[in-house]
């Protein structure tokens, strides 16, 4: 069967594009941007790419069109396949019908850490022997592929809360079906959807109710807006993370890099492993609860995160020259760039800390959490917020609340040019954004390159 994806790109859609490839099916798809770590993976795994949303790239017509959910009405490929009457379903329930049947199905939600959790999930699972298929939105390295199908009935899903397609308004992961469910922490997000956080709480909650009685749901036990979802109804065992929680963590190295682990009251062992940030220890209690759903033991599972590798983009290291950093990261939320930059801080110590910044999600650039962005960087040393085409608001106002040296960028070459020369041995620099950033990450190393190699 020939199936074309429209919106490929994504990192969901990619994903599903080689689950459908390794299904046996021909896949190719479209995109308006094209860009890495998707596209190069796509490229590497033989599925044909084109770019743009012209109805030629659909004649002859395929057998079936999965339409991503940055599609609306009115693009030119969506009316064309309205107009000619070709088949067409949304991305999760193409894989709710053609993957997740009969699957061992666990889902990681939440506003924050769930590529990273998702990743984790899988990484111990499969140190433990269990093959399990995945779809991540993103690129595990201890995997280096965003999705498989595995070889047993265990299947981790990144469950995202955005809606599925233009004629399907329900979150992605209620058509999942989950036995074990993890609700990693909530915020409001998503404000080109969600007009508040009770309209997400409700999402939540409809996928609480898909969990079956003998499954397993786990999430933080301080998180209130969980615990309002929790208290709308649960037909289903839950165990709770964190501080009062059945899983807790107690720290050995204060950047998150050592822990014990302890389960109601039982010490479990101790987990030493590369990752930093109070939020990382948090990823990995939820993920040795799930995996011990499915039968790893606690002792196996820490054994198993000391040989975990971050997804891409997530913290990941891209150059390391003459004591200088460069880190690239995925954080387009306050809280996201609060927690990674306390992580990072909490390793590096001292040193210098340069963040650049595009704010870029829909929610970003409606302006829903300007008023967090200035507290959000407190960990850093300076930042220079990057003003995108087609943001709505100015950043004036944080830059002016701003607690560290902060400034606005409107030209990419610009910020390289300066923060290379301004480098020097002992500085740590991250870039966050949730896309390609005008390719910031290779200007960026290259111009590190060039000055300090």
């Amino acid at each position: 069967m020939h199936l074309h994806i429209l919106g490929i790109c994504g990192t969901f859609m990619g994903s599903l594009a080689l689950l459908a490839r390794d299904l046996g099916h021909r896949v190719s798809g479209s995109d308006a941007n094209v860009y890495p770590p998707m596209s190069t993976q796509l490229e590497a795994q033989g599925i044909q790419l084109l770019e743009g949303y012209d109805p030629a790239h659909m004649d002859p017509a395929p057998d079936l069109v999965i339409i991503g959910n940055a599609m609306s009405r009115g693009n030119p490929a969506v009316e064309y396949v309205l107009d000619k009457g070709i088949p067409y379903t949304s991305g999760p329930q193409w894989l709710a019908e053609h993957v997740l049947q009969d699957r061992w199905v666990m889902a990681v939600a939440g506003t924050h850490g769930k590529t990273t959790t998702s990743s984790l999930l899988a990484w111990i699972l499969e140190d433990a022997g269990m093959a399990p298929g995945f779809l991540i939105g993103g690129v595990p390295q201890n995997f280096g592929i965003s999705a498989r199908l595995g070889d047993t009935p265990f299947f981790v899903v990144e469950a995202d809360e955005y809606d599925s397609a233009f004629f399907d308004k329900r979150s992605k992961f209620v058509h999942y079906r989950p036995r074990t469910a993890i609700l990693n922490n909530l915020e409001f997000d998503h404000a080109d959807i969600f007009p508040d956080l009770a309209a997400i709480e409700r999402q939540f909650h409809h996928l609480v109710r898909t969990v079956p009685s003998s499954g397993l749901i786990i999430y933080p036990q301080q998180e209130q807006a969980l615990q309002r979802v929790i208290d709308m109804g649960c037909w289903t065992p839950c165990q709770t993370t964190g501080e009062g929680g059945n899983w807790q963590a107690r720290l050995l190295a204060e950047d998150g890099s050592r822990f014990e682990v302890w389960l109601d009251g039982q010490l479990q062992g101790v987990a030493q492993w590369s990752q930093t940030g109070a939020h990382s220890v948090s990823n990995a209690l939820t993920a040795l609860a799930a995996a011990r759903h499915v039968g790893v033991t606690p002792q196996q599972g820490i054994a198993a995160l000391a040989g975990f590798a971050s997804p891409k983009r997530r913290m990941e290291k891209l150059m390391d020259i003459n004591d200088i950093a460069l880190y690239d990261d995925f954080a387009h939320h306050p809280t996201a760039i609060a927690t990674t930059l306390a992580g990072l801080r909490a390793s590096i110590g001292d040193k210098r800390l340069i963040a650049i910044i595009e704010p870029r999600s829909n929610t970003m650039r409606l302006g829903s959490h300007m008023a967090a962005l200035a507290p959000s960087v407190a960990k850093a040393s300076e930042v220079i917020w990057y003003q995108p085409p087609g943001l709505d608001w100015s950043l004036d106002t944080v830059i002016a609340d701003s607690p560290v040296p902060a400034r606005v960028a409107t030209d990419i070459d610009g910020i390289v040019e300066q923060v290379a020369g301004a480098a020097e041995p002992g500085t740590r620099i991250v870039i966050m954004s949730n896309g390609g950033f005008g390719g910031i990450h290779q200007k960026l190393k290259q111009a590190l390159e060039a000055r300090h190699g």
